[in-house]
């Protein structure tokens, strides 16, 4: 298992800058990792899995390293655009709509707090929803 001192640290900074923006979110150790949570839905999901443990990361290994993976929903019609494109996304080996991006140097930053706010945007309630983003964002 991992634990959230597997995760490199400049990545854990980077994703609680980007969660501690949505209302009400919060951090919490999950049964590997780290993840984000409004109310009990989990918005954003970071984690180091051993890729001889679950073979699905084993083609995601970087460098010879395991790889750090973050998980988070996105709309099920976009779900295929994103994954389409290859690495840093995949789809998660679970849920209709969970995406993963393996997180490194090459992450555009911008982009992943755009995937997390759309999670938040999957996942809370949509009076919180509507603090963020205008109507015409989520549905």
């Amino acid at each position: 298992m991992s634990s959230p001192a597997d995760v490199p640290q400049e990545i854990l900074d980077r994703l609680r800058s980007i969660c501690r923006r949505l209302p009400e979110t919060y951090e919490e150790p999950a049964w590997i990792g780290v993840r984000w949570r409004i109310r009990a839905r989990t918005v954003a999901h970071v984690y180091t899995p051993d890729p001889a443990r679950s073979p699905v990361y084993a083609e995601h290994v970087v460098d010879g390293s395991p790889p750090t993976v973050l998980t988070f929903r996105t709309p099920v019609d976009e779900l295929l655009g994103l994954t389409a494109q290859g690495f840093p996304y995949f789809r998660a080996p679970w849920g209709h709509n969970v995406a993963a991006a393996i997180l490194g140097e090459h992450t555009d930053w911008a982009e992943i707090a755009e995937l997390i706010t759309d999670s938040y945007g999957e996942m809370a309630p949509k009076f919180l929803v509507a603090q963020i983003a205008g109507p015409s964002t989520y549905r």
